[in-house]
């Protein structure tokens, strides 16, 4: 479970960070890539990387502004080009499905795969036996959503040695025990799968949120979470401005992760007014109010371990 920028910067591209676009790897745990936001050059981003399109399962919109959504209409055609023939389904506000089937008629788009497209409300947007997607809406000055991805509880590790010290072999029964089905052995003996199924792995919480002032629901969206990717337009000190604009400070950030109970925090979003050299001065500001806070880069990757 990797977290991916593609893109970190605010408002529109510039050298050295283009618009927003952050892939969340699920390759270990379904195969495939889910996105968050396609900013303008998004497919130019991840030619770049070792990302296939046709991995692409999901993706999920924040807002319908111009920097989360231009790369989008591209994006869905070349993964056509691309050997994508699983079906996509894009999640996002209101408008969404409007934006990506005018783009695609006008432009005479075919996608070679199923497209499905979702306008969410508030709640859980999405679930199977892996994963939960909730939704909320933040504070911007157009509907932005915040997005909290919650892993299941995975069942424990077999414990393969206790199992052979009872006389059983790997085979069949290995994997009833592990599927937490109770055995009985042909000489009468009951095996219970408690006994020999080592306790749950706890599931993994990221929580990925959208254009936002400082607000309750990015509290909620945030609450324990292993990973918080929160904006940080403005440094501190520019709280009006951020006010004013609909955005967040570094410190804002920060004491949303804070005050959240969240283990680590990375800062994104980041204005073209802040050179690479004002970088560090934006991830030192945010530590002094939570202090596992680290800066997003475009091509940078976290890796959220297993608990």
């Amino acid at each position: 479970m990797e977290i991916f920028f593609l893109g970190t910067g605010a408002g529109m591209p510039a050298k050295l960070r283009n618009v927003t676009s952050i892939a969340l790897k699920l390759l270990e745990e379904r195969g495939a890539v889910w996105l968050f936001d396609a900013g303008e050059a998004t497919q130019h981003q991840i030619l770049h990387t070792s990302i296939k399109p046709r991995r692409i399962e999901k993706i999920f919109i924040t807002h319908l502004h111009g920097d989360h959504i231009y790369g989008l209409p591209g994006l869905l055609s070349s993964r056509s080009f691309q050997g994508g023939e699983s079906e996509v389904m894009v999640y996002g506000p209101k408008g969404i499905k409007e934006y990506i089937h005018v783009s695609l008629s006008l432009s005479q788009t075919y996608l070679k795969y199923p497209l499905t497209v979702i306008e969410i409300d508030e709640g859980v947007i999405f679930e199977d036996d892996q994963f939960t997607v909730e939704a909320r809406l933040l504070e911007h000055g157009i509907p932005s959503y915040g997005y909290r991805i919650v892993e299941k509880d995975r069942p424990g590790t077999l414990l393969a040695d206790k199992l052979k010290e009872a006389g059983v072999q790997p085979g069949p029964i290995f994997r009833n025990i592990k599927n937490g089905e109770t055995v009985t052995l042909e000489d009468g003996r009951v095996l219970e799968p408690g006994e020999f199924v080592g306790p749950d792995q706890k599931g993994r919480v990221v929580a990925i949120l959208g254009d936002t002032r400082y607000c309750k629901n990015a509290l909620l969206l945030a609450q324990g979470a292993d990973l918080l990717i929160h904006e940080a337009t403005f440094s501190k000190g520019e709280e009006k401005l951020a006010h004013d604009y609909f955005h967040s400070t570094t410190h804002q950030a920060a004491d949303i992760a804070k005050c959240a109970g969240s283990k680590k925090l990375c800062l994104t979003h980041i204005s073209s007014r802040y050179d690479r050299n004002a970088w560090h001065e934006l991830v030192v500001e945010a530590q002094e109010v939570f202090p596992n806070t680290e800066i997003a880069e475009d091509f940078k990757e976290i890796t959220i371990p297993l608990k």
